[in-house]
């Protein structure tokens, strides 16, 4: 890996081989603010960067080998995940809320001072009152995150994620989403968002920040926000004066940090937003 500048980050990314995850890994290698990237995973990126190291970790369910790796960064952009209907329910609760607990714990040991973007989804109900297993999942796994002692954890739950590269879909509603996607996004703009988008989003917030601590939650509606206000800035101290007057100035509830999270909807999108990895 490359020798840090000034003012650049150690990033890792989890889950680099899926679709947000893949997109976040390339921005976060092109991003002036990043020295040095670590993914980590069950499979190879299948690319080369001197900016990148590759750690392969088949077993997310025990992460106390990854202690090492994980000591000296300075945030986390984890994008693990299974699809509803991919794996047998058992499976997707581990996938869904072991593991990224797990990971925390131990990214939490090694680097204490470390930010964690996390890739939940619409509909997410910490409560657990929600009737889609998905949901109730992702919220579990928010309300440990949140609780975990990081100085600052991001919450994404986006909507429906266009893929924007053709791939073979995973199951019929993503292929009726992509399929009707343009239409989709005229008429309800605040339900869909481009996993490139996501992406470039879930890297900027943990490298630039928000000058706080706590939790910010993060709803599609509030990640296209966050986005367009990014949108004229190229320099990292302007990326991050955005970024912290967006939080200042949101007009939603806060908490922690902030949390710029419009009223929690149970969307059936919800079961099919999470990522692979």
């Amino acid at each position: 890996m490359s020798i840090l500048a000034p003012g650049q980050s150690r990033l890792v990314i989890v889950g680099a081989t899926g679709m947000v995850g893949g997109y976040a890994l390339r921005y976060a290698l092109n991003h002036a603010a990043v020295g040095g990237v670590t993914a980590i995973g069950r499979r190879t990126v299948g690319i080369s960067h001197p900016k990148l190291k590759e750690v392969l970790h088949r077993d997310f369910a025990d992460c106390s080998a990854l202690t090492d790796v994980l000591s000296g960064q300075d945030a986390a952009v984890f994008c693990l995940g299974a699809y509803t209907g991919a794996v047998p329910d058992m499976e997707l609760r581990k996938v869904t809320v072991d593991y990224p607990i797990e990971f925390a714990r131990v990214l939490r040991s090694s680097s204490p001072g470390a930010a964690f973007s996390f890739l939940s989804g619409s509909g997410a109900d910490p409560s657990g009152r929600s009737r889609l297993a998905f949901a109730r999942y992702k919220g579990e796994a928010e309300k440990a995150l949140l609780a975990a002692g990081f100085p600052c954890v991001y919450i994404f739950r986006p909507a429906y994620i266009y893929p924007v590269e053709p791939r073979k879909e995973p199951n019929f509603s993503y292929r009726l989403l992509r399929r009707i996607y343009p239409a989709f996004r005229v008429l309800f703009p605040n339900q869909v968002i481009r996993a490139d988008d996501l992406a470039r989003a879930m890297v900027d917030v943990v490298v630039h920040g928000t000058g706080g601590h706590g939790g910010l939650i993060l709803e599609n509606r509030d990640i296209q926000v966050m986005l367009e206000s990014l949108q004229p800035y190229v320099h990292a101290k302007s990326a991050t004066t955005a970024i912290k007057t967006l939080v200042a100035e949101s007009r939603f509830k806060t908490s922690g940090c902030a949390n710029l999270g419009v009223a929690r909807r149970e969307s059936v999108v919800a079961r099919s937003v999470s990522e692979e990895g």
